[in-house]
């Protein structure tokens, strides 16, 4: 499947509700496929969400394999309609995101949360997340709500120019 553009402020699908996923069968699998194709071509993101990439569907996929800051990570996943079922322990961490590729951003967000989805084969799942693993899944749920990490962010100090790498 094709890798897919990332949308960026100002557009519009980003900022709006997305609808849930009618039924998983043949084109949501292969807009799952879409979502980590994406997220695996671009570095360093550790998950993305169907809006980003111009779908308006409740739609995710994650993976903090490797990553330093993870705790809990179950690999790579794709859920469909994700709930959030539980949230504890706010910690204020930074964030970035690849459609405000720009900025970062200081955001609380609870380290420890419970969440329920569809996976791409149809079976239900309910997955325990912490530490960053946890981070990423909200922030992605946020995508599916149309709220950006810039909207969580609580003052004009928390916000930086992003590092550049080379």
């Amino acid at each position: 499947m094709p890798v897919r553009p990332v949308l960026r402020l100002p557009e519009a699908v980003l900022k709006e509700q997305a609808a849930p996923v009618p039924v998983v069968g043949g084109t949501t699998r292969e807009l799952a496929v879409d979502l980590v194709d994406t997220m695996r071509a671009s570095p360093a993101c550790v998950g993305l969400a169907a809006p980003q990439i111009g779908v308006g569907l409740r739609a995710f996929v994650v993976d903090v394999t490797g990553h330093r800051k993870a705790g809990s990570c179950h690999g790579m996943f794709v859920l469909f309609n994700p709930e959030l079922l539980l949230a504890h322990g706010p910690i204020v961490a930074r964030e970035g995101c690849m459609s405000v590729p720009d900025l970062t951003g200081d955001v609380s967000r609870a380290t420890r949360v419970v969440v329920r989805g569809t996976t791409p084969e149809g079976d239900d799942r309910v997955m325990q997340v912490d530490a960053f693993e946890a981070r990423a899944v909200l922030h992605e749920l946020d995508h599916l709500d149309g709220v950006l990490f810039l909207d969580r962010v609580g003052s004009a100090s928390s916000l930086f120019p992003r590092r550049v790498y080379r």
